[in-house]
């Protein structure tokens, strides 16, 4: 009993050593190949990954810099820790999407294309942008620091295992393909649920309202979209769904940061 204890100890932390490689750029120390059991097993540790950055970018966040500079090193160092790895699949979304002229296996192959084409670029852009001034706008509204905004990177992460249990992944095989075929859902679901618990306690409830539904409606356009183009969705298309969720969160955030300011203002 004990030593079936410790193994599942063991196949646990490697799931999570292999949540923290996939999602991110910090090395992990993974010295062996891994089953795909322990792949699938690795999908209910996505939330404690988006915790884990949300937790690194906080302290950024005291810096005694100009808001602007301050939202631009944010940005960067957003960036660089997860290694641009869901900026990739956005922009190789936005190019499939738009060369693929509504053709499925069309749309899969410029996918493939490790090339960045200009819409690409463009998708970049705009939402590297609307990141930007969203992080700006909050570092300079007083409502922001008790908005949570932080907590971006946890909650668009607990959103993605979700994507795994309820759209087809498309191709048969690769990481993905083990992801999507070996996952736990009582375990994701478990993970999820205390995610969601974790923003409760720690958002104001009206924001909490905002991002459960935002995130939600987002998702149910992502997976109708993959429906009809793909039949499914892709590691790329996970990607982008990632930057998309973080993206409207920060918007969201600000938004109703903004609304709030004028009744702090008042006492209210």
């Amino acid at each position: 009993m004990a030593e079936r204890m410790q193994q599942r100890i063991y196949n646990e932390w490697q799931a999570l050593l292999l949540a923290l490689g996939l999602l991110t750029r910090i090395p992990m120390p993974l010295h062996k190949e891994l089953a795909p059991a322990t792949l699938g097993r690795s999908l209910h540790w996505y939330p404690a990954v988006g915790l884990i950055l949300s937790l690194l970018l906080l302290p950024l966040a005291w810096l005694p810099l100009p808001g602007l500079l301050l939202a631009a090193l944010l940005l960067c160092a957003w960036v660089a820790v997860t290694g641009a790895l869901h900026l990739d699949g956005l922009a190789d979304c936005a190019d499939a999407w738009v060369g693929g002229l509504g053709d499925r296996q069309r749309t899969l192959d410029i996918m493939k294309d490790p090339a960045c084409g200009p819409i690409g670029v463009v998708a970049l852009v705009l939402v590297l942008l609307l990141k930007f001034t969203a992080l700006a706008s909050l570092l300079l509204l007083p409502a922001a620091s008790s908005s949570g905004w932080w907590l971006v990177p946890l909650a668009a992460r607990s959103l993605l295992p979700l994507a795994f249990l309820s759209t087809p992944y498309v191709r048969s095989q690769g990481m993905g393909s083990a992801l999507a075929s070996h996952g736990q859902r009582q375990t994701v679901l478990l993970a999820a649920g205390l995610a969601t618990a974790l923003l409760a306690l720690l958002l104001p409830w009206t924001l909490l309202l905002l991002w459960l539904l935002g995130g939600a409606l987002l998702q149910l356009l992502w997976r109708r979209a993959m429906l009809q183009r793909l039949g499914g969705f892709t590691g790329d298309g996970a990607g982008a769904l990632v930057e998309l969720q973080e993206t409207l969160l920060l918007v969201l955030t600000a938004a109703w940061c903004s609304a709030s300011a004028p009744k702090l203002a008042l006492g209210l």
